[in-house]
């Protein structure tokens, strides 16, 4: 149990909302605009948490290293503007999870590797952000993660030591950031991990299948 608590930072695609239909839709729109076939959701998912790169490495076999990928992401991001709330929808257990947060006066916040330009739109759509002490995206400091810059910037913005802050994220390098910012860090391993994934290799203090099981390592469940 974690006594010494006094906000959760949260990853955001993967951690507290499911993004991978809207995703996927944008980079199937891609696909289906050039007259391939239509590609199941489930192709997609394994690879939200990659972004523009992972959606068209699923849905065009591409690399960032391909001469047509710039062009391409900016096509998808432009896609992805479109839609990005139309299928998009917190994880079961989530808003609970961030009342019981509230309710014990623990502030929160979010810390993505999500550019601004989405993070900042979709945030304000959903009404599970209102009251979100900080929102950091990828590029509100000159870094991202893993590196820990974004993670201080939250804990600044809230008004606290990050020694007092734990994130959660389903990325490793959700872990490796906490940890370096100083962090205890916990595993949601319900997210986009992959087959691939192996969480026990992280170093994460703590793992979760599900959101409401964080209260338990918070005292609250």
């Amino acid at each position: 149990m974690w006594t010494d608590v006094k906000a959760v930072l949260f990853d955001l695609d993967g951690t507290l909302i499911d993004s991978a239909p809207d995703l996927g839709a944008a980079a199937d729109k891609m696909r289906v605009d050039r007259g391939l076939p239509s590609l199941p959701l489930a192709a997609y998912r394994p690879m939200a948490g990659a972004g523009a790169r992972g959606m068209l490495g699923i849905g065009f076999g591409m690399t960032p290293e391909s001469p047509d990928f710039p062009a391409m992401r900016e096509e998808f991001f432009r896609n992805y503007e479109q839609c990005m709330t139309a299928r998009t929808y917190a994880f079961d257990g989530v808003a609970s999870l961030i009342a019981s947060l509230e309710s014990a006066s623990l502030a929160w916040g979010v810390v993505t590797n999500k550019s601004k330009r989405f993070t900042e739109p979709l945030t304000r759509q959903m009404a599970l952000f209102a009251n979100a002490r900080a929102i950091v995206s990828g590029d509100t400091t000159p870094y991202s993660k893993p590196h820990p810059e974004p993670l201080f910037e939250a804990a600044r913005r809230i008004g606290l030591e990050p020694v007092h802050c734990i994130y959660v994220g389903d990325d490793e390098r959700d872990i490796m950031a906490g940890k370096a910012a100083g962090m205890k860090t916990v595993a949601a391993c319900y997210g986009y991990l992959g087959s691939a994934a192996d969480t026990s290799n992280w170093g994460a203090d703590a793992h979760i299948n599900s959101p409401l099981e964080l209260l338990k390592l918070l005292g609250r469940g």
